[in-house]
């Protein structure tokens, strides 16, 4: 076996190259497999999600913009109240 000693003056470190090399080809492997298994299962969900918002009846678009109006009109609902408030008092 290819063992390397590291000595200084102390106690020995002994590693086992062999078996530090086949833990590192390991856990690389491991690694990837991981990597491929993420983006299989992103891809998954992504293509769910396109198929979901296409049965929307409305788009997400056209309902973001509509609440946007709702939020723009109630603030200035309530700006409008708030002044008259302020000049009734």
């Amino acid at each position: 076996m290819a063992n390397e000693r590291i000595t200084n003056n102390g106690p020995t470190f002994d590693v086992n190259r062999r078996l530090l090399a086949v833990g590192a080809v390991l856990t690389g492997t491991g690694a990837l497999l991981a990597l491929v298994g993420t983006a299989i299962a992103g891809t998954a969900l992504a293509t769910a999600g396109r198929g979901w918002v296409r049965q929307l009846e409305t788009p997400p678009s056209e309902l973001a913009n509509r609440t946007l109006r709702q939020a723009k009109h109630a603030s200035r609902a309530g700006v409008e109240a708030w002044r008259a408030q302020a000049q009734h008092n």
